[in-house]
């Protein structure tokens, strides 16, 4: 029969016996490939955005960023598959405005926009700009606004589809200075820019990724921008704000976590990705997107998009707004 001594030995060793392959299998974070879902078809200002920051984050993180496209339902199929996935800092989303917007058109969504989600920061915003066809007699948005008092539905608006940020820019145009529209939906942001430059319809609402071609060819004029100052691209267009609008709407791109991710993982994400946009190789680039590189981390983006679901969500039922 063993000595108690050693039989008391035997049972606390074995509970450190029994730990110790637990122990080695928690490598420290990250120790595999971290995927990057996107959900938008390649080629896009949100893919694009992605596969500008991954390089970045790789760089700092010390793993592959890969990215995955999951296009489908306005970025619900994607955005779907992060909120499914583990929490474990390998699977992240490049998120964008219409993640606060969806939700108050779809109201059954499979996920929660704020619940099932770990915020980790703001990339970059790309403020909405008012263009027109450099026909329209008015210099600016507050002289058009006044233009369009006077007639009522005499003058058109270009909307990128029904539901999205330039139909809902248009609705708080026409809310903020008491005008009355004509809504022209088209297929996305280039026809609908394609129109205002042909002279089809007067305005349109857009960023400028999809304006910068046409500015360049002189086919478009800037009205207004909705930032808070002005942006160099467009140092001379002044703010809705300056001229009396109190407009300020940005698009906004960054990263979310499946809810329950550790506090460390996401801080470090959000440590390499505020690296990521003021890398020197990275910032131009970014730049030369018409996007302001802004880092913001887990608090500050989770209240962008708190406040941003109550902004958007009281437009589209004020406005009536459905998807067909």
């Amino acid at each position: 029969m063993p000595h108690p001594t050693l039989r008391r030995r035997s049972l606390l060793a074995a509970p450190a016996l029994l730990a110790t392959p637990a122990l080695a299998q928690e490598a420290p974070w990250p120790n595999r490939t971290i995927r990057l879902i996107v959900p938008y078809p390649p080629g896009g200002g949100s893919d694009v955005t992605a596969r500008l920051a991954a390089p970045g984050l790789q760089a700092a993180l010390g793993q592959p960023v890969v990215i995955d496209n999951r296009a489908g339902a306005t970025g619900v199929v994607g955005t779907e598959a992060v909120a499914r996935s583990a929490p474990d800092g390998y699977t992240l989303l490049l998120a964008d405005l219409p993640h606060t917007i969806v939700p108050a058109l779809m109201p059954n969504l499979p996920f929660d926009p704020i619940a099932d989600f770990a915020p980790i920061s703001v990339m970059g915003v790309a403020p909405m700009i008012l263009f027109a066809n450099p026909s329209l007699p008015a210099p600016d948005a507050a002289a058009f606004a006044e233009l369009a008092k006077q007639r009522p539905d005499g003058f058109s608006i270009a909307l990128a589809g029904i539901g999205g940020n330039t139909h809902l820019m248009s609705e708080l145009f026409q809310r903020l200075t008491g005008t009355k529209l004509v809504q022209v939906p088209y297929r996305g942001s280039g026809p609908a820019m394609q129109d205002v430059a042909a002279g089809q319809v007067q305005v349109a609402f857009t960023t400028m990724l999809t304006a910068a071609p046409f500015l360049q060819n002189g086919s478009i004029r800037a009205l207004g921008v909705a930032s808070a100052e002005r942006i160099p691209e467009l140092a001379n267009v002044p703010t809705f704000r300056e001229q009396g609008i109190d407009l300020v709407a940005e698009h906004w791109w960054g990263l979310l976590a499946p809810a329950g991710t550790p506090a460390p993982i996401v801080n470090r994400i959000a440590a390499a990705l505020a690296s990521t946009v003021q890398d020197p190789t990275i910032r131009p680039r970014i730049l030369a997107m018409g996007l302001i590189p802004r880092a913001q981390g887990p608090e500050q983006f989770g209240a962008l998009i708190r406040s941003d679901l109550a902004r958007w969500g009281e437009l589209v039922r004020a406005a009536h707004i459905r998807l067909e």
